[in-house]
């Protein structure tokens, strides 16, 4: 009988190839490319970001094979998907679906790979796809950062995206062509140096690292590896994710092996749309049933930032964690994570994007000082709500402004499916984030090819003409 690594690999050869795809894996697969271009023009300048465009062009700058985003640069491939890596995640304002953040760990790689070779649009879409469907169903096979346990929130000692290094390992080897044999090579080898798990660590210091829950640069460049070390002959462990002694979950961390999630309808049933979420606020998901609540509050009443006495909140209740629960901003990352600090944003009514993390916004007086009067709790029917169904995220605000105190409610944040329609991020709104995190990077005209490209990827030819869009203006920072 086949092994998972072998399945996978059959998976991502036979059944994963665009012919094969459903509509709305297709009709997403583009959605998250546009998000992802969109997240990482808006980063350019960011520091952190920039750091990463930095080590992408020392990575190769002398050879010339895929392009830095935004920039119009072209470097290696391993210092494109690195540096490409780090600005689609940089604001963490990309989409997310179980295990986490996967869009900048498994594109970069697939990204970069498919400019080097000028492969299609269709094959770009069917690299997005595998990508994705393989990183959702390992992550759900896995410890998950929203476990619950007796009706209360129960983190996993061990949590964080390393699952993604086979998504976007098999998303290179679908780019490639490879045969079967040499894509379970691939992601056995990809297993076997993926990074560790260290988000927890970064959850529980505060201040933490501002490379976050798993430097996205890093991964790419793993799965490029593994990769190129199946093509050139390496044989990999296929055993890799059969063995609970001594394989994946065991040296990743996992205490929850569901190995049969992986494989069950795998090809028939793609499960990754169900759970995809784009976020409308470039802060940590979190937060964003709480902001959807604190905006509809002081727009509908016009309520300035001067005039709140208070607001009292309550929302996820696994997020009373040191990296959640930090009012010491001395970074401009620090304020994305950090729970007041985000309320304290949405309640100052600047259209959500880059301009959240403008350092003039973050460390403003008024920013810091509404900070002070924000109390976060967690709410009492989370777990349950949480239990019911994956997207609930059950949040109240109380804002006490002139006198009065004014309440707002979510069961489901904006941003993705759920039982209720009005949730789902439609096509409109995504190109509308798009354009806005575009704007003063590159030309309007270049912005609206680069959405009409990408929503008609299929008939596009060379991915090279899509990413020659995305050029930045003259001034813009780079």
């Amino acid at each position: 009988m086949a092994t998972i690594v072998e399945q996978l690999a059959g998976f991502t050869k036979n059944r994963a190839q665009f012919e094969e795809l459903p509509e709305q894996v297709i009709k997403e697969s583009k959605r998250i490319l546009l998000d992802s271009f969109g997240c990482a023009l808006a980063a350019l300048g960011e520091k952190g970001a920039e750091i990463g465009v930095k080590h992408g062009r020392a990575l190769g700058g002398g050879n010339p094979e895929a392009t830095i985003l935004g920039t119009g640069e072209k470097v290696s491939v391993f210092g494109a998907a690195f540096a490409n890596a780090e600005l689609i995640n940089a604001l963490d304002f990309d989409a997310v679906v179980p295990p986490g953040h996967v869009a900048p760990y498994v594109i970069p790689g697939a990204l970069a790979a498919a400019e080097q070779r000028g492969a299609s649009g269709r094959d770009l879409i069917s690299a997005i796809a595998v990508a994705h469907e393989t990183s959702f169903r390992i992550g759900k096979a896995m410890d998950y950062l929203r476990d619950i346990n007796d009706g209360k929130p129960a983190t996993p000692d061990v949590i964080g995206f390393s699952v993604t290094v086979f998504g976007a390992a098999a998303a290179i080897a679908q780019v490639h062509k490879v045969d079967e044999g040499t894509i379970a090579n691939i992601l056995g080898i990809a297993g076997s140096i993926s990074p560790v798990n260290s988000q927890r660590a970064w959850v529980a210091h505060a201040p933490s690292t501002t490379i976050k829950y798993l430097l996205p640069g890093q991964l790419a460049q793993t799965a490029l590896t593994a990769a190129a070390m199946g093509e050139l002959g390496h044989r990999g462990d296929v055993l890799i994710l059969d063995d609970a002694d001594y394989g994946y979950a065991k040296f990743i961390g996992s205490k929850r092996w569901g190995k049969e999630v992986i494989t069950s309808g795998l090809g028939e049933d793609w499960r990754f749309p169900s759970e995809l979420i784009f976020k409308p606020y470039p802060h940590c998901r979190v937060m964003h049933a709480l902001m959807d609540a604190l905006i509809e509050v002081v727009e509908a009443n016009d309520i300035r930032p001067a005039e709140i006495e208070s607001i009292r909140a309550w929302g996820e209740a696994w997020v009373m964690e040191p990296i959640w629960e930090n009012r010491v901003v001395s970074e401009v990352r620090d304020a994305q994570f950090s729970m007041a600090h985000g309320l304290s944003v949405a309640a100052h009514r600047v259209k959500p994007g880059k301009d959240w993390q403008a350092p003039e916004l973050v460390f403003s007086p008024s920013v810091l000082g509404l900070m002070a009067r924000i109390a976060v709790e967690p709410h009492p029917d989370w777990a349950a709500a949480v239990s019911a169904h994956p997207s609930a995220r059950p949040s109240r605000i109380e804002l006490t402004a002139r006198g009065t105190t004014f309440v707002a409610e979510r069961s489901y944040p904006k941003g993705g499916p759920s039982p209720d329609p009005e949730t789902y991020f439609t096509d409109a709104e995504l190109v509308d984030k798009f354009l806005h995190n575009a704007e003063g990077v590159i030309e309007f005209s270049a912005a609206t090819a680069a959405v009409d490209a990408v929503l008609n990827l299929e008939s596009v030819a060379d991915v090279r003409s899509v990413t020659g869009l995305l050029r930045a203006v003259e001034g813009a920072k780079v």
